[in-house]
Parts: structure tokens; C-alpha cells; sequence
């Protein structure tokens, strides 16, 4: 018998992971609005909580409408699967959680979302995890962070703001190399744009909250497992290779095999923090996915008209997108982002910190937020809001120095998104 070719990705995007009701033929996926779940008797509730079966039993836990959008974004990226969280952050911890020990380290790329240098720097210490920052497209760099210790490398695959494309394949293998799992955030480019586990990537992380969303309603996180990585290599990951207690002996490497990861991090991480996700939100997410082809197709053909644009101004001193023939990235968002370079960039003004706050308090049809992601357009100036906990040298490393503005490129027609931002230059 012929083997049936994998759905395309639109297929994949309104389908996977769901299926009719059963109990009532709804045809779209039900938002089970409920705490807990009724067992069968005393033996199924024993399987349940000893993981020998799969089923409900809280919704901290599980829940049938946030297992459908684990599902889908599982499938998507290729993963084997995944665990959704209360955001991006949330999901960042849990993943974390999961591989690290106190006193461990990992290496992260310096450029990230302000608010993820804040939780590795500063937060995360606090719990004895230590993060090391090196240039992602320096693997020499990267490795001489490791050093001995390390036992992560983390880079976003489009990074925010700045519009730095990673280059993943040298990463992958120095990763296995040295026997560490390579995390992406793939927030920014979505699954439609990258799939970082082709490149190599063990474990990929999205803010569900910005693109697969896609309509600023809803926050959420996921955290997606290849199901290629050997947690019993290096001896390092206790966590996944030894007897958890609290589970009478279970080793969940072993247990669980390709898909261990995602169940420590929903049976042990999720289950003692409670970041869960609410069933509202992941069928918001869920609705958004549906459209997301068609949403990121447009974000990426208005982000490279504005862009175009905003460098030819001759108030713009520069403007870091990697779709433009100029950018230092074009070549690398060609070969891992082919269908786009995404819709956030930032530009810089030669007026410096002033003209940036001047453009986003007089931009008319641009919302001057905290967010990207959008349908609509979006704006602010990074080193006056979200990245102003870092310090100069951090925001300069991150693509947000003073004169920085960041736009999240939404689904307007772009001649009125070109026409805003010209008035509010030309005020400034």
C-alpha cells in the first residue's frame, strides 16, 4: 500500500490535533471550561496518576482544548510534542526547570527579547541557574561559553528586536558535539517561516501570545520536543535518566522515550508551578493558527514595503531588516526564512532617544504597546520601555540602543502604514 503524503502545512494548521466532538458533533474545538474530570473507578484513577495511562485529571495538568493546540504546534514544527504554558515566559521556565539543576549553566545569544535577558540574568540566579551570553553566529564563541559546564545553548531564530537571523546549522552540531540540547525561540518567525528542528534544534519554544495567536487576545506559551535528543549520553540530565520519587522509580528518558522531556515538564514542572494554560486562551490561540499562512504571507510583504521605505528616509539612519538587500542577515533570512523574513524590525533615528519617543507619541494609526505580533500595527521605542531594566551595553548588544524603534508590521494596506509613520517623522 502507498504510504499517504504528510498534509501540507495550511492542512495541518486548521486540523491537526482535532477532530468532532464526540459527544456533540461540534465541528470546531470545545472549550472544556472545567477544573477536574470524572475517573472511572479507583484502578483508572491509580493508572492516571502513576502515568501509566493517558487521560485527564486536573486541568493545572491537562485539558482537552489545550492538548489539541500542544498537538497542532507539535505538528507544525515537527516536533514529537509538546506542553503549553501560561506565556512565553512560563514555558521558558518550565523548559528550564526541566534540564537545569542549581549551579548549572547554560549559553543564551545576547540578542533576545529584553524580558528573557531579565529572567536569565536575574531571575534565574536566584534558583542557581546561570546564564553565559555569546554571539550565536560565532560557534567558536558559543563553545568557549560552555566551557565545562554548560548544559544549554538558547538562541531565537529571529531575534527581537533587532532582526539578527541565527545561523542554526553550525550550531546543531556542536550541540551534539558537546552533547547539550539546542533550544530555539521560534516566537517571531512562526512555524510557517522556520521550522528550527529540521535545522537541528532539540527543543523549540514559542510566545503562542504574538503570531500564532496573531490578534493580541490571548497569552499563552508552548514548548516543543523533536524527540531526537539522548538524555543518557553525557550523564548530566538527572532529571530525565534517574528515578523520580515521586513517581515510585520512574525514570522518564526511559519510560517515555522520544516524548520524556515534554512529560517531565508537564508531570513535574507543570504539576508543582501551575503556570497552566487557560482553555479560553488556547482556543483563542488554536483560531488564530488557523489563519496563520495567510496572516504571516501579508505581515511579511507589508513589513518589506515599510522597511523599503523607512530606509530611504531621511530621517532613518538605519533600519535592521533582514528582508532588505542590505541587511548583514539577507543572505541567512533567504536560506532559513525563505517565504519571508518576519514582520518586527527596528529602525534607528538620527535625532537618538528624543526622536524615538517623539515617532511613537505621534504615530495616529500605529498603537504605541507593549507587543508584537498583532493584526494591527505596532510600535515603541525598546530603551524607554521594554528593555529599559537592561543597561546601555545590553541594549546596544540586543538591537535596542537609544535611537531604536521597533515596529510589528500588522495586516493594514501598507501605503496608510507608510503614510502614518511620515507624518509622525516629519513632527519629530
Amino acid at each position: 500500500m502507498t504510504e499517504r503524503p504528510k498534509p501540507g502545512f495550511e492542512t495541518r494548521a486548521i486540523h491537526a490535533g482535532a477532530r468532532p466532538d464526540a459527544a456533540t458533533g461540534a465541528r470546531s474545538t470545545p472549550i472544556y471550561q472545567t477544573t477536574s474530570y470524572v475517573f472511572d473507578d479507583a484502578d483508572h484513577a491509580a493508572s492516571l496518576f502513576n502515568l501509566q495511562s493517558f487521560g485527564y485529571i486536573y486541568s493545572r495538568i491537562t485539558n482537552p482544548t489545550v492538548a489539541v493546540l500542544e498537538e497542532r504546534v507539535a505538528s507544525l514544527e515537527g516536533g514529537r510534542a509538546a506542553i503549553a504554558a501560561a506565556s512565553g515566559h512560563a514555558a521558558q521556565f518550565l523548559a528550564f526547570f526541566t534540564l537545569l539543576e542549581p549551579g548549572d549553566s547554560f549559553v543564551a545569544a545576547p540578542n533576545l527579547y529584553g524580558g528573557s535577558v531579565t529572567q536569565f540574568a536575574k531571575s534565574f540566579p536566584k534558583l542557581g541557574w546561570h546564564c553565559r551570553f555569546a554571539d550565536p553566529n560565532d560557534v567558536e564563541a558559543v563553545d568557549r561559553a560552555l566551557g565545562a559546564d554548560g548544559k544549554a545553548i538558547f538562541v531565537e531564530s529571529l531575534a527581537n528586536p533587532g532582526g539578527v537571523v541565527v545561523d542554526l546549522e553550525p550550531l546543531a552540531p556542536l550541540a551534539r558535539a558537546r552533547r547539550v540540547p539546542l533550544i530555539v525561540d521560534n516566537t517571531l518567525a512562526s512555524p510557517y517561516l522556520c521550522n528550527p528542528i529540521d535545522w537541528g534544534a532539540d527543543i523549540v519554544i514559542h510566545s503562542a501570545t504574538k503570531f500564532l495567536g496573531g490578534h493580541g487576545n490571548a497569552l499563552a506559551g508552548v514548548v516543543v520536543e523533536s524527540g531526537r535528543f539522548d538524555w543518557f549520553a553525557s550523564g548530566r540530565f538527572p532529571a530525565m535518566t534517574q528515578p523520580d520519587p515521586a513517581y515510585h522509580g520512574l525514570t522518564f528518558a526511559e519510560t517515555f522515550g522520544d516524548f520524556g522531556f515534554t512529560m517531565r515538564a508537564r508531570a513535574v514542572a507543570l504539576r508543582d508551578f501551575g503556570p497552566a494554560l487557560a482553555p479560553m486562551n488556547a482556543f483563542l490561540v488554536l483560531q488564530g493558527i488557523e489563519t496563520l499562512p495567510l496572516r504571516m504571507a501579508r505581515h511579511c510583504e507589508n513589513a518589506l514595503a515599510v522597511a523599503s521605505h523607512l530606509e530611504r528616509h531621511p530621517k532613518v539612519a538605519w533600519v535592521s531588516y533582514a528582508g532588505l538587500p542590505s541587511s548583514r542577515y539577507h543572505a541567512l533570512a533567504r536560506k532559513y526564512l525563505p517565504k519571508g523574513a518576519g514582520a518586527v524590525f527596528t529602525f534607528g533615528l538620527k535625532g537618538g532617544f528624543d526622536a524615538g519617543v517623539s515617532v511613537v507619541e505621534a504615530v495616529e494609526l500605529f498603537s504605541h504597546l507593549a507587543n508584537v505580533g498583532d493584526t494591527r500595527s505596532l510600535i515603541i521605542h525598546p530603551a524607554s520601555t521594554t528593555h529599559r531594566q537592561l543597561t546601555d551595553e545590553q541594549r546596544t548588544a540586543a538591537g535596542a540602543g537609544n535611537d531604536a524603534v521597533r515596529l510589528s508590521i500588522g495586516l493594514e494596506t501598507a501605503a496608510d502604514l507608510i503614510a502614518d509613520l511620515d507624518q509622525a517623522l516629519a513632527r519629530g
